[in-house]
């Protein structure tokens, strides 16, 4: 989804954090030469990454997962502590599951692999700064090859869902991990948005999920979708 800045509004200010020099310089090239993008400062670890962000309140992070002194997703928990109104944008070499969900279960608002390209890269980060979720193709596809185990079964009867969900919103959340936006999700279940959208905000009180993102973990970590 593209997120376009809109004509006349100010760039959107990230920082990046990147171990490896060569990757770093190079986003930083690649990234800080986009249109309505700044760069306002770079990081080898986690713990520069924080105090860039504390010092330059950017609009968002482009954060690599495996850094030394503080790796991404201890730095992806205290930033979402400390700066929840930065959008954290995981991008690394490793896509399996547990990578995956351990950065959305920390705070991660979107996921990208390092095979993106500038463009993914700096769409990612407008969607993510705007509220919405991000998750690479690859990533995601491993996500759901590892909550597929055998054919597609209904939750047992007597299984109640988890944290007080009701049946209509395991299924809204199973919908939301499978991607489907809410206009998608009101379609497929011939509700209005409304109340597609009632049912999601009460997904996310009950999960402790703070958006998209918290929830797509929550839900591939229960098996959910």
């Amino acid at each position: 989804m593209t997120i376009p800045a809109a004509p006349g509004s100010p760039p959107l200010r990230i920082v990046i954090a990147d171990d490896q020099a060569s990757v770093r310089e190079g986003l930083v090239l690649l990234l800080g030469g986009l249109p309505g993008i700044e760069v306002v400062g770079a990081a080898a670890d986690g713990e520069q990454a924080l105090r860039l962000v504390a010092e330059q309140r950017p609009d968002a992070i482009l954060l690599d997962l495996h850094m030394p002194v503080l790796d991404g997703i201890a730095a992806t928990r205290r930033l979402t502590a400390e700066h929840p109104g930065v959008a954290i944008v995981v991008l690394t070499t490793y896509a399996d599951d547990s990578s995956v969900l351990d950065a959305l279960h920390a705070g991660a608002r979107s996921y990208l692999t390092k095979d993106a390209d500038r463009t993914d890269i700096a769409q990612a980060l407008h969607a993510a700064a705007g509220g919405l979720t991000v998750i690479d193709p690859r990533a995601h596809a491993t996500l759901m090859a590892a909550t597929a185990i055998g054919p597609k079964r209904e939750p047992a009867v007597t299984t109640p869902p988890p944290d007080g969900l009701t049946q209509r919103e395991v299924e809204i959340l199973a919908l939301i991990a499978r991607g489907l936006t809410n206009p998608e999700i009101a379609a497929k279940l011939f509700l209005s948005s409304h109340t597609v959208k009632t049912h999601i905000n009460r997904i996310f009180a009950k999960t402790g999920s703070r958006d998209r993102a918290a929830a797509i973990g929550y839900a591939h970590h229960h098996h959910i979708g």
